[in-house]
């Protein structure tokens, strides 16, 4: 082994959304850093989630748009999908982004190492046979695609989302275990493009982290889309057949399809890494850590998807940037993950933030006030013919702690609904603010009109 590097303020290992902000920011407060990944800067994020399946979904509504012209009086058909292109054009996108983002690690002078990374001591991380020490070591190794036990993925047949992807057809039909952000995801544009799908979720409801209603309003838009869907049993076996799949569900039902997507999750990449002989403490495999994400070794923090936080990359952001101001000595807030926005993409895009009206109830007990503004009254949204809803939770006479929303491009809306719930807006106070008419943003003035008592284009 050769001798240690001259030791840096901050050694990263990962280079995903939690590694790369860190060292972003870092590098910014003047500190030396190294930055340590085994594939490409960006990690899941950009290269196999949030970018690639979102510009998939564009695709597919691109296609839902030519097959159902004829609605909005604009007469267009639909010839096909050209998953060449299709592939061509996503992976266009994250190539301009990966460009960019390699350029501004550059720019500020980060020390960048390709390769596998291992801790090999509290301060340390080994690379080969060279060793770079740092004042502070981040780790940031991000997650793989989980299966379920018994199910191996076979890359054709059994895939997970990473195969998906990279897929050079459309599949005529597809089964997918799961019915969380990344199945209902994937289940819309596969649909957009003509797939036959089956949504199989052993629990209650499809999404079921979001509010009960969200569920409700997302499964009543897929069976109007004609996508199927299995809720509330556990699949027993997935067999491989001469030309596909037979999945086998506990309630005795049984499905057969071209391909079965596992998207069950994503599990946390620390295995092999060094983590638990630095004396690291572990649980299931994630990096515990404080809220201010430092681990129980003083010289070790963790970020993104190895800690057990929400696994989203703006998340990953937000962890990362706090690591780094925490270490250049300036002042930080832990962070309210409650007030993290969170975004199903598919079409109906469902997205909330706070809390749902099962955990208000638990918070502040019966004096919880809901509201549900129809978006049939919001003018913007029968432009563009969808349906949903925007609801509100607030804690008895006082502020909104929850916003739900359901339908076409909400995604875009979750950020004005972030400040009244960081800021502890009243019903009162947003109600005050003019709302752009038409927009879908006016729903949610609209909505906050009629929890304040002064409803306009809303039945009271």
């Amino acid at each position: 082994m050769s001798a240690p590097t001259t030791p840096a303020d901050l050694v990263i290992l990962g280079g995903g959304s939690g590694g790369y902000a860190a060292a972003l920011r870092a590098a910014e407060l003047g500190l030396s850093v190294v930055l340590i990944e085994q594939d490409k800067v960006g990690g899941t994020c950009l290269h196999r989630g949030c970018i690639p399946t979102k510009a998939l979904l564009h695709s597919g509504e691109v296609a839902d748009s030519a097959r159902e012209g004829e609605q909005f009086g604009v007469k267009t058909s639909l010839a096909g999908i050209d998953m060449d292109g299709v592939n061509a054009y996503k992976d266009g996108v994250v190539s301009r982004l990966y460009k960019g983002l390699q350029g501004l690690i550059k720019s500020r002078k980060i020390t960048y190492v390709e390769g596998a990374g291992k801790l090999v001591s509290a301060t340390a991380v080994q690379v080969g046979d060279q060793t770079y020490e740092g004042r502070h070591v981040l780790l940031a190794t991000g997650s793989y695609a989980r299966s379920l036990p018994g199910i191996e993925t076979d890359g054709t047949k059994v895939i997970t989302s990473d195969h998906a992807l990279q897929l050079d057809r459309v599949p005529s039909s597809a089964i997918i275990l799961g019915g969380g952000v990344i199945g209902c995801e994937f289940a819309s544009a596969w649909k957009s493009f003509g797939v036959d799908v089956t949504i199989v979720e052993g629990l209650p409801h499809l999404v079921p982290l979001e509010d009960e209603s969200s569920s409700k309003l997302l499964e009543r838009a897929f069976r109007r889309r004609k996508i199927d869907f299995s809720l509330g049993s556990l699949v027993s076996g997935v067999q491989t057949t001469t030309d596909g799949v037979k999945v086998s569900l506990q309630n005795g039902k049984e499905y057969e399809a071209e391909l079965v997507l596992v998207a069950v999750g994503r599990g946390p990449t620390s295995q092999g890494l060094g983590y638990e002989e630095a004396g690291v403490a572990m649980d299931r495999g994630y990096v515990l850590v404080d809220e201010y994400c430092q681990t129980n070794v003083p010289t070790i923090s963790a970020v993104g998807d190895l800690i057990p936080t929400l696994q989203l990359a703006h998340v990953g952001f937000g962890e990362g940037i706090l690591v780094a101001e925490r270490l250049a000595g300036l002042p930080v807030v832990p962070i309210d993950y409650a007030g993290v926005p969170r975004i199903t993409y598919s079409e109906p895009e469902v997205a909330s933030v706070g809390l749902t009206e099962a955990q208000a109830k638990e918070k502040y007990g019966d004096g919880v006030e809901v509201l549900t503004y129809d978006l049939g009254g919001n003018g913007r949204s029968q432009i563009l013919k969808t349906a949903g809803a925007v609801k509100l939770i607030r804690a008895a006479d006082g502020p909104v702690v929850g916003v739900h929303m359901v339908g076409s491009r909400v995604g875009e809306l979750i950020a004005e609904a972030q400040l009244i719930y960081n800021w502890e807006a009243l019903p009162d106070e947003v109600a005050q603010l003019i709302h752009p008419h038409p927009t879908q943003s006016e729903a949610l003035g609209e909505a906050h009109l009629a929890l304040a008592g002064k409803p306009l284009h809303a039945h009271s």
